[in-house]
């Protein structure tokens, strides 16, 4: 489960009280119960290839996702249930306006703006390959009027209800803040900039820190079958030993995949800007900000080298610096 987008809880405003506020949520609470989706299907059965694809993305080598007794990853339960680019062959069938119309009373008032805020995922059975999945949803609730750091609106909780061969096989809910964003404080020039937040060091990374701090870039090896992996782990995920050392990468790669980040404002932090998933020579992969170039300059297969950046007096952060010659 993520968090909810802002620093505190969310807390229920002093103007749900209004006559307004109130009129609104009463508007609101009918749509707890409507369906959205009914009897729709997956758009492809449970195949192997997406399985495979799955697990190459997310990096997940388990042996209970390949042969012929495989399984698919619990966590692709809602990917079966889309529809990609293309939608579904069946839109229209079995669906309402529900959530149309709910996202319109929000937007009539000024609620505008929306962040998905956390998911949450029950697994009953496994899929297989060959499973033909179907799905019903439903608005399961809409929250009092909140506010957060973001600004005030409402949570939205839909529910999707994921069958194989009419067996229910999970639950998927999903939860938005649907809000009228707060101004932005105003800053006073002599203000000093707000620091970053600071890396997490626990045992199980503390080397990789140390070695940022000597300017040099460590991945850990399997002792025993000399695998590298990264992010450091206590265990290998290819033999399960527990014993390792350190290899010193290069610190070139390129792009494998990433993100443009666009949230709002954030104290140390001005959007809109590259993170990327960068494939190292030595073949694992690193998450980082990429720099050099412009945020919409970033593209897959572009060569990148490691730089330690100063951020701030007394943190450094391993960044990429994209525009750089492949030796």
């Amino acid at each position: 489960m993520s968090p909810e987008p802002a620093d505190s809880p969310a807390v229920d405003s002093p103007a749900t009280d209004s006559p307004s506020a109130d009129s609104l949520y009463e508007a609101l609470k009918v749509f707890e119960g409507r369906t959205t989706s009914a009897a729709s299907v997956g758009k492809d059965p449970v195949n192997e290839p997406m399985i495979r694809h799955w697990c190459e993305a997310m990096g997940d080598a388990h042996p209970a996702y390949r042969g012929p007794d495989a399984v698919a990853p619990p966590t692709m339960l809602q990917a079966w249930t889309m529809g990609g680019l293309s939608g579904h062959p069946t839109d229209g069938a079995g669906r309402s306006s529900a959530y149309e119309e709910l996202s319109a009373l929000l937007d009539a008032a000024g609620c505008t703006s929306i962040v998905a805020t956390d998911c949450e995922q029950e697994y009953l059975r496994p899929l297989r390959p060959g499973d033909t999945i179907t799905f019903d949803a439903v608005i399961e609730s809409v929250s009092p009027r909140k506010t957060t750091k973001l600004g005030t609106g409402h949570f939205i909780t839909t529910r999707m209800d994921i069958r194989a061969a009419g067996e229910l096989a999970g639950t998927h809910r999903f939860r938005v803040l649907k809000y009228a964003p707060a101004p932005a404080p105003a800053r006073q020039q002599s203000e000093p900039k707000p620091r970053r937040p600071r890396p997490v060091v626990n045992r199980d990374n503390a080397g990789f820190w140390a070695g940022v701090a000597e300017h040099r870039l460590l991945v850990q090896r399997c002792a025993d079958c000399a695998t590298l992996r990264f992010p450091w782990l206590p265990g290998c995920n290819a033999c399960g030993s527990r014993a390792w050392d350190t290899v010193e990468a290069s610190g070139r790669g390129t792009v494998y995949s990433y993100v443009v980040m666009h949230h709002p404002p954030f104290p140390a932090f001005d959007p809109p800007y590259a993170v990327a998933l960068v494939e190292l020579a030595e073949g694992v992969r690193m998450i980082g900000n990429v720099i050099g170039v412009p945020y919409d300059k970033v593209r897959i297969g572009m060569p990148v080298r490691m730089e330690f950046a100063k951020v701030d007096e007394d943190l450094e952060l391993p960044m990429w610096r994209a525009g750089v010659e492949e030796d």
